[in-house]
């Protein structure tokens, strides 16, 4: 009996220790188990037709601490009880210009919380572009996609990869819509930019499928987007219709390879843009996401991809423009092109009845309905989602975060400073502290305004330029650094010039990034912030230095910057790289991923040591 009775506690203590084990997700490689596939297809057999529609949606999800009762919060629990939504895409809130970034303990709890009142497990994406940092703060930042183009060094891109998922599963995010596919052909694409690896096929192709296999082995589920390419475009398709203009043979030698190299690496998902493509699909009123030409045919069966088709999110304009009538629609339409998960609908509860009323019509048969479904339940299954679907908030302070992994971002950034002109008379810049004064009121050498470093952004009262004004500011205490946007910077013209012509190095650090949705989108510098940095190189090009903190096609707007250097992105990361960058601190060694027109091809760039080393020169404040 004594024997029994230690055999049952210890064997309860076991179960016990088993289910706690159990209780939380543990992220490894994905892959596809017989176990997994089975909970999916018994799954799918248990669902009503309303809860398949559900699964197939993937609707917002804003990251902050809600209160049970919060409406935002009795939202999400009815598009789960309701609509049975099976997915939800995390962001955070904004307010104008700004990122409301949240807290990673904020985030998971959230997350937690929604996957313990859903019938099923939920899938839960996010767009980190530059990693987790882009709405979490305390994870690792990295910089835009371009960056790892201009240092040209796939295991860093894996890495990327590997971080961000770890990061990512350690809240409870399962899917990454990254890396980014498209080739940026086009110097004058609003949206894509800095967002793309670079504009030639093989190099973007290469770094997709790095970025791949490191968020393969993180843990994280990957999207290719935009497909068929969104890089040979010239219009934001948040805000009307994209189109890539050109040929069969163009689309098989340039946009598609990446494609290609991303479906062979594994990737889980492509998304489809709301762009026309003739060469395709002639009907101008069929972007690429509505077409089954380019999903079914193209996507599916010559490119043979498998994996989840997302649509881009159904809110912008680029399709709603087309079912300003019927807004529903646009949801039928584009699972009926070969989508399966659509993404963000302008009108969910409208959609959602659009879907089941093609349903029960025999619109779309219930096969179709069952094939895009049981994509979405093994996908689930993949992650061990239907085994533990919680995230151990325990474990964030040993997962995100880590030193190792900040300073591998800083790296990336580092790495990717590109140096395209330099007269030889400017850089290395010098660092120097304030003059040491004497006695109490007695008159010291005047040293401040030698140093001039102007910060041109779309908004003063955002992030950019502060990490760039702080380093700047720690290397010349004295020197002199004026923060301007479009609203004002005609109005100070007169005061920078002043300045500008009383310093000895001048530095404009010019903050231009894809920005998507603002009205009149481009990624050229506003008239006002453009007429200064014109006559500030009128003035004064021989001393000055551009640094392009962003969009790299800048200098072809000005072609007389003596002095040019491209960090391809304004992550603080890249900031911070720059300044070094300017003050000789790290050695450069990154090459252009696009070409400039009238300026520089591809691959072009001017190597430096480190300032003083190896006979490095040290031109600038002597």
């Amino acid at each position: 009996m004594h024997r029994t009775i230690s055999f049952l506690v210890l064997a309860l203590l076991l179960t016990t220790a088993a289910s706690g084990k159990d209780k939380y997700q543990r992220p490894g490689p994905i892959h596809e188990t017989r176990s997994g596939d089975k909970w999916a297809e018994k799954t799918l057999r248990k669902l009503s037709t309303e809860e398949k529609i559900g699964q197939v949606f993937m609707i917002w999800c804003r990251a902050s601490f809600l209160n049970v009762e919060n409406p935002e919060y009795l939202q999400l629990r009815e598009a789960m009880q309701k609509y049975h939504v099976g997915s939800f895409a995390m962001t955070v809130h904004v307010d104008g210009p700004y990122l409301l970034r949240s807290e990673p303990y904020e985030a998971a709890e959230l997350l937690n919380r929604l996957q313990s009142e859903s019938k099923l497990p939920l899938l839960f994406a996010a767009d980190f572009e530059r990693g987790v940092a882009i709405r979490l703060m305390g994870t690792t930042a990295f910089p835009h996609a371009m960056a790892f183009g201009g240092s040209g060094k796939p295991e860093d891109a894996e890495a990327f990869g590997r971080i961000t998922a770890q990061e990512a599963r350690a809240i409870g995010i399962h899917w990454n819509f990254f890396p980014d596919a498209d080739v940026n052909s086009n110097p004058v694409n609003p949206i894509i930019n800095t967002r793309s690896f670079g504009e030639d096929p093989k190099q973007v192709g290469d770094l997709v499928a790095a970025y791949i296999k490191g968020a393969h082995e993180g843990g994280m589920l990957t999207t290719a987007k935009h497909f068929p390419g969104h890089g040979d475009t010239a219009t934001d398709s948040h805000l009307g219709v994209a189109s890539v203009n050109v040929d069969r043979t163009h689309l098989d030698s340039v946009e598609l390879p990446p494609f290609r190299q991303a479906i062979a690496a594994g990737v889980d998902s492509v998304m489809v843009a709301h762009v026309t493509v003739p060469a395709l699909d002639s009907d101008p009123n069929h972007v690429a996401t509505i077409s089954p030409a380019i999903v079914s045919d193209l996507l599916e069966k010559q490119l043979g991809f498998k994996g989840i088709i997302v649509t881009d999110a159904l809110d912008m304009a680029g399709l709603t423009h087309l079912f300003a009538n019927d807004i529903g629609r646009a949801a039928v339409e584009a699972f009926k092109a070969g989508n399966d998960l659509l993404l963000i609908p302008a009108d969910f509860p409208a959609s959602f009845d659009a879907m089941l009323r093609a349903v029960q019509s025999g619109e779309i048969s219930r096969e179709r309905l069952d094939h895009s479904v049981l994509k979405i339940l093994k996908a689930k299954a993949s992650l061990g989602l239907q085994e533990a679907r919680m995230a151990d908030v325990r474990a964030i302070a040993n997962l995100v975060g880590k030193p190792e992994n900040l300073a591998f971002g800083q790296q990336a950034a580092d790495a990717a400073v590109t140096l395209v002109r330099d007269n030889g008379k400017v850089l290395p810049l010098k660092s120097k502290g304030t003059a040491k004064a004497g006695l109490p009121y007695t008159t010291r050498e005047e040293t401040h305004n030698q140093t001039l470093a102007v910060i041109l952004s779309d908004d003063v009262r955002t992030e950019s330029g502060r990490a760039f004004g702080r380093e700047f500011l720690a290397r010349i205490p004295d020197a002199r650094v004026m923060y301007l946007d479009p609203r004002f910077a005609a109005g100070m013209s007169d005061e920078v010039l002043k300045a500008v012509d009383v310093a000895r190095t001048v530095v404009a650090a010019v903050y231009v990034v894809p920005n998507a949705g603002k009205m009149g989108n481009t990624v050229a510098m506003a008239d006002a912030p453009g007429s200064l940095l014109q006559h500030l190189l009128d003035r004064a090009a021989a001393k000055s230095v551009v640094v392009a903190m962003g969009n790299p096609y800048l200098a072809a707007d000005f072609p007389k910057v003596e002095n040019y250097m491209c960090t391809f992105s304004n992550a603080t990361v890249s900031e911070i790289g720059a300044v070094k960058a300017l003050f000789g601190e790290i050695a450069i060694r990154g090459h252009l991923p696009v070409s400039i027109p009238n300026v520089a091809q591809r691959g072009a760039g001017l190597e430096r040591p480190i300032a003083g080393a190896n006979g490095g020169s040290e031109h600038g404040q002597e």
